[in-house]
């Protein structure tokens, strides 16, 4: 699960909200596994008000909101769907908002006293608190510091999961090929794993 932090980028994005917002929920290692079976938006209608929330497409234009929908489903949705729990749009859709309620990930870091800020956090305290409170540790994912600048900046909070979509621990390896492991492009700028050694940045807002 991922939890895309809305104010890295301004690209088309028109008043972006100031809490974590899901990015998706990707098996590992498989990728568009059935390409005949396209994203329909009304069968997450039930489900929209709650999308529109949390699941917000923060890098483009509002215009054509389903479109991320549409590309989370087909790439990643259409492989978890050997879950008989994520076998439908539906089920696929409603278990990563569920998910998202239950991590709770905006009010842990108000609790941990982790929130936006114009002075620098440590990565390692970062990720303690994150395990203190869930006993598992996430993937922290940064942007690296500019040029002439010491900090990198938060990014993504990826949080791993069992098949029976319980909190594991995500490991890291370095020569691992999951495709989780991979780059995720912010416009220009990609994110990776944060450095443990970097000051970090939190910003509640990046012009």
């Amino acid at each position: 699960l991922y939890f895309c932090f809305p104010q890295m980028s301004d690209h088309d994005c028109q008043d972006p909200p100031e809490y974590w917002t899901i990015h998706g929920l990707w098996p590992d290692k498989a990728e568009e596994c059935n390409r005949t079976w396209h994203f329909n938006v009304t069968e997450i209608k039930d489900l929209m008000s709650d999308m529109r929330r949390y699941w917000p497409d923060v890098l483009h234009s509002s215009l054509n909101r389903t479109q991320f929908w549409k590309h989370e489903w087909e790439k990643h949705g259409t492989c978890a769907a050997t879950l008989p729990v994520l076998n439908s749009q539906k089920k696929y859709f409603g278990k990563a908002l569920e998910l998202y309620q239950h991590v709770d990930l905006n009010s842990c870091l108000l609790k941990a006293g982790i929130k936006p800020s114009s002075s620098y956090y440590q990565m390692t305290a970062i990720k303690e608190a994150l395990t203190r409170f869930y006993g598992v540790t996430p993937k922290i994912q940064c942007l690296p510091p500019e040029e002439g600048e010491k900090a990198q900046t938060i990014g993504q909070i990826e949080f791993c999961f069992t098949k029976e979509l319980q909190l594991r621990n995500c490991t890291a390896l370095k020569d691992d090929s999951d495709p989780m492991q991979a780059h995720l492009k912010l416009g220009t700028e990609e994110l990776s794993v944060c450095s443990d050694t970097l000051p970090t940045y939190y910003p509640s807002q990046v012009q």
